[in-house]
């Protein structure tokens, strides 16, 4: 019997939420495909145990499809030159050095590099495409900016590579209300960054996933 076709978006550290959604709100089955939109470090307080978590469940032989978001980028480019630490520092990368408790992106272990380096920038499931943040409409082969894929804003396309299809994507936070407007409207668009790790600081924050085809949303408040 095939599974469900899922996605959660960006996961920030929450692992807390994570762990419910998956648990307990979407129940994973070993024959579901679960997509992950990307940036599931800084910000939050438990980007450690969210990226175990994730490789643990691959580990285990789920269908984890985990993609690359801007964070793990800004990662990855500060472990290779120290220039782009301080941007990633202030963007939320203390928490995550201090989640592993230590100092220096060097010292939070190989395995775990070797992981974030072999995440891909999007993903496609018939006619839907899945990605961190968005695309560059303007390029002829928008699939060739990668950049685009991991910092835009975008929320309409007229490329003809993406017409007729629904992009599913994260990095922007929205309200839990306009993530519902989004899925009841059909939109060709639909973004299901619903700011989890603000809950750390309000009560506003909430990670969301979303089930295909029948476009059923799943909402898990911040927790820790």
């Amino acid at each position: 019997m095939s599974g469900r076709l899922l996605a959660i978006g960006d996961i920030h550290g929450c692992y807390c939420s994570l762990n419910t959604m998956v648990e307990e709100q979407l129940k994973l089955k070993k024959e579901d495909i679960l997509i992950l939109l990307g940036d599931y470090i800084d910000r939050g307080p438990q980007s450690k145990e969210v990226l175990d978590y994730i490789i643990r469940l691959i580990s285990d032989g789920y269908q984890i499809i985990p993609l690359l978001g801007n964070h793990e980028e800004m990662l990855l480019k500060a472990l290779d030159d120290y220039k782009y630490f301080v941007g990633w520092h202030y963007n939320g990368g203390y928490t995550t050095l201090e989640s592993f408790g230590v100092s220096e992106p060097n010292e939070i272990g190989d395995g775990y590099f070797k992981f974030l380096r072999q995440l891909k920038y999007c993903h496609m499931d018939g006619r839907r495409i899945f990605v961190h943040a968005g695309f560059n409409d303007e390029l002829d082969n928008t699939f060739e900016d990668t950049t685009a894929m991991l910092w835009s804003r975008n929320v309409q396309y007229s490329n003809p590579m993406l017409s007729k299809r629904t992009i599913i994507h994260g990095h922007s936070i929205i309200s839990l209300d306009a993530c519902q407007r989004l899925v009841e409207s059909d939109s060709s668009v639909i973004n299901i960054d619903t700011g989890c790790f603000m809950g750390e600081y309000s009560d506003t924050g909430y990670l969301t996933a979303i089930q295909f085809p029948e476009k059923l949303l799943f909402h898990v408040a911040y927790c820790r």
